[in-house]
């Protein structure tokens, strides 16, 4: 089994509008890195690499924007839209 680098990474799935092509629902839990999709949508995946990447390696965005370990995300299909939390998981 493959060493953990860096931070565990947890995509939710917060929301869908309309109909997800990939299948994905409102609670869906999906383990995220830089090497696994976790069966996240692939064009969804590719756009929330930078995001998963960031987190996965320590990086944030500044602390008065929020929670330096959660982002919320949409994915780019605005007529069925689905919404994703990505949390970095510290342990």
């Amino acid at each position: 089994m493959a060493e953990q680098i860096g931070y565990r990474v947890v995509g939710t799935i917060k929301g869908v509008k309309g109909f997800c092509g990939a299948g994905h629902k409102v609670g869906d839990k999906l383990e995220l890195s830089g090497h696994s999709s976790g069966g996240l949508c692939g064009f969804f995946y590719h756009a929330l690499f930078p995001q998963i990447i960031m987190l996965q390696f320590g990086g944030g965005f500044p602390p008065e924007w929020g929670d330096p370990d959660v982002i919320e995300m949409d994915c780019m299909d605005k007529f069925n839209l689905v919404t994703i939390e990505l949390r970095r998981i510290r342990e």
